[in-house]
């Protein structure tokens, strides 16, 4: 209990140290310099870096960009629009439009009366209809000699009415210029005898009807005339003259409207543009019809592109993965070959090692990192091979800017790191040769094991000093198979490697297995604070992206930003539950037989120490075997951390 309670003390040391040393370079806790306005640089923990509104055309250009990564539906879109312009110049290629206008009249006894609305009396639709008639087709059909049914002449028959006016519009389209023209003056002919019979009909009613009426009053009126010869006016008599006279009126109002409908013109139209034999084909051409079908096609192939990438779970691009996590991206990483080791090559001129420099002066310059210096690194899911190549190279990037830097291998499922970086024993930390209230070295703790022996002992007492080339040094704690792993990551021993980031010349890197493979990692977020999310974005959704910083925050951290990569070439083989293997594990081992014989094993032998059972070949075997017969559960998605962090507050752990 005493090493728990100094090394929370430590922990809590280091937070209140920040306005210790902020005053400059080489300022200690407590010193007494003058203080400095943080407020420039200071981003509180929670707020969000990605501004919340972005300028419409950055977000239209994003989008755009994003379509384009659907090539394929795009050249489909393209594809299908030339074809249906092909198959439109071909079915136009042959195609005879013969034209005919008539403009239509009303019966009229003065044509020049300006008087008589002729545009009130005549409804151009129900002309229209008419024109468009069986009764016409079958007209126009008996002058033609047509064989064929109606509906068959009339099926490349159109009559359009131009706005405002009196004129009727008789097109007819068919495969032979003479063919058209003749049908459409046929047609036009037959509508206007058809209109004049019906119009003269009606005319010839009328009269009939008149004509009944003024027989019968006319006979009346010759009746009453020869009763009344001879007769002089007497009053008697005067009421058969004012019959006679009523009468007489009656004819003659009845012979003027027999007169006036006998009168009439009944002309039903003029034709005033016959329809000619066209000279050439009305259709738009395989030029028009091709450019046409491809604009349409792109037009198509975008839309299809963009309700893909509407329903695409799918991050695609920078901008998704920082909406998503409300966290800048600070670097993207090329695709990565199998055989690559975790420490970029050439560093000097490795344009690789260039971009962890920059992640790492990003990173720098943040005031939340700056100010606790630690940094836990995981992916969200697959495979922790790149998220263990960025914090590998971010320690080499820190290491050339002065910083004594520290990696915790926190995972303790599948660890590899000292197999693949060329590595030596280092002395270990004081505080590990405390035998009070915990596990101590030679001898058995609390814990009823001894440290050397005990599978549960990790982080135990190896420290290993991985050589980074030109950048420097910096120190490893490798992971090691344990039986309790949430009782490793939560133990007091965890709790001082990472109080070690109090002083401010030290940074401390943590890597952990994906995060929802396992929760480990969020049982070490409260202690390290700053989160730097590793990720294929073409393997995770975006809702999976917001769960994941949900979870971080809700578990105290703070996403500081996000490393993209590529993924890994064809070839590459997955371990167990999205841990480190196949082809990762092979180079591993190639790497650790490389160096067999090297310094790190003459370091140890000198030294006289042995090694952790869980990071030996030989001692790893029969755990690896009861692993394989007796599985871990898996823990999901991050969900049970809440088990792990009830069992085990984060300031009380003993």
């Amino acid at each position: 209990m005493t090493d728990a309670h100094s090394g929370h003390s430590g922990h809590s040391g280091g937070h209140g140290g920040h306005s210790g040393h902020g005053g400059g370079p080489g300022g200690g806790h407590g010193a007494p310099h003058a203080p400095r306005d943080p407020a420039p640089r200071q981003i509180p923990v929670h707020t969000p870096v990605v501004s919340a509104t972005e300028d419409e055309p950055d977000l239209l250009r994003d989008q755009f960009r994003q379509l384009l990564r659907y090539p394929r539906l795009i050249a489909g879109g393209v594809l299908l629009g030339l074809l249906g312009g092909a198959w439109l110049g071909y079915s136009t290629a042959d195609t005879y439009v013969a034209t005919s206008d008539v403009v239509l009249r009303t019966p009229t006894e003065d044509p020049f009366n300006p008087s008589i609305a002729i545009d009130k009396t005549i409804n151009m639709n129900s002309e229209r209809q008419a024109a468009m008639s069986s009764r016409t087709a079958e007209r126009a059909a008996r002058e033609l000699g047509f064989a064929g049914t109606a509906a068959e002449l009339t099926s490349g028959l159109q009559v359009t009415t131009p706005p405002q006016s009196l004129v009727l519009r008789f097109s007819y389209t068919s495969n032979d210029p003479d063919r058209s023209a003749q049908r459409a003056n046929a047609l036009v002919q037959a509508y206007l005898k058809d209109r004049e019979e019906q119009t003269e009909a009606t005319r010839d009613t009328m009269i009939k009807g008149l004509q009944t009426q003024l027989d019968p009053i006319s006979r009346q009126h010759d009746e009453l005339a020869e009763k009344l010869e001879g007769r002089t006016v007497s009053s008697e008599s005067e009421a058969d003259y004012t019959v006679k006279a009523n009468l007489l009126n009656r004819i003659t109002e009845l012979s003027n409207r027999i007169s006036k409908l006998k009168a009439l013109d009944m002309t039903p139209g003029k034709v005033i543009r016959v329809a000619d034999a066209p000279k050439s084909s009305d259709g738009p051409g395989w030029a028009l019809s091709l450019g046409l079908g491809g604009a349409v096609g792109v037009a198509l192939g975008l839309l299809i592109a963009w309700v893909r990438l509407v329903f695409d779970p799918a991050a695609r691009s920078e901008g998704d993965v920082a909406r998503a996590l409300r966290a800048p991206v600070l670097g993207s990483l090329p695709r990565a070959h199998e055989s690559d080791p975790p420490l970029a090559e050439d560093r000097e001129e490795s344009p690789l090692a260039e971009e962890y420099r920059s992640i790492a002066y990003r990173l720098a310059y943040d005031q939340r990192f700056a100010d606790r210096r630690r940094l836990l690194v995981a992916a969200p899911r697959g495979s922790s091979r790149t998220a263990a190549a960025v914090a590998v190279n971010l320690a080499a990037s820190f290491a050339e800017i002065g910083k004594r830097v520290l990696i915790v291998e926190a995972d303790l499922r599948t660890p590899s790191l000292e197999r693949q970086l060329d590595a030596e024993e280092v002395s270990r930390p004081a505080w590990t040769y405390e035998g009070h209230g915990g596990r101590g070295h030679g001898g058995r703790g609390q814990g009823g094991q001894g440290h050397d022996g005990d599978a549960d002992s990790w982080p135990g007492r190896r420290r290993l000093a991985v050589d980074a080339g030109e950048s420097g040094s910096f120190e490893l704690v490798p992971g090691a198979h344990v039986r309790n792993v949430a009782r490793a990551l939560t133990s007091p021993e965890m709790s001082r490697l990472v109080a070690e980031a109090d002083d401010p010349r030290v940074t401390v890197i943590v890597l952990t297995p994906p995060v929802f493979a396992y929760a480990d990692a969020l049982a070490l977020v409260d202690r390290v604070d700053g989160v730097l999310v590793v990720c294929d974005p073409r393997g995770v959704h975006r809702s999976q992206l917001a769960r994941l910083r949900d979870l971080i925050t809700g578990a105290g951290g703070t996403v500081l930003g996000t490393v993209m990569h590529r993924g890994e070439r064809p070839g590459q083989r997955r371990g167990r539950n999205g841990g480190d293997g196949g082809a990762f594990g092979k180079a591993s081992g190639k790497a650790s037989g490389k160096r067999g014989g090297g310094k790190r094993g003459a370091t140890a032998e000198n030294s006289g120490r042995r090694a952790v059972p869980a990071a030996s070949p030989g001692a790893a075997a029969p755990d690896r075997a009861q692993r394989e017969r007796d599985p871990e559960p898996d823990l999901g998605d991050g969900t049970a951390t809440v088990t792990l962090r009830a069992a085990v507050p984060p300031r009380n752990r003993s």
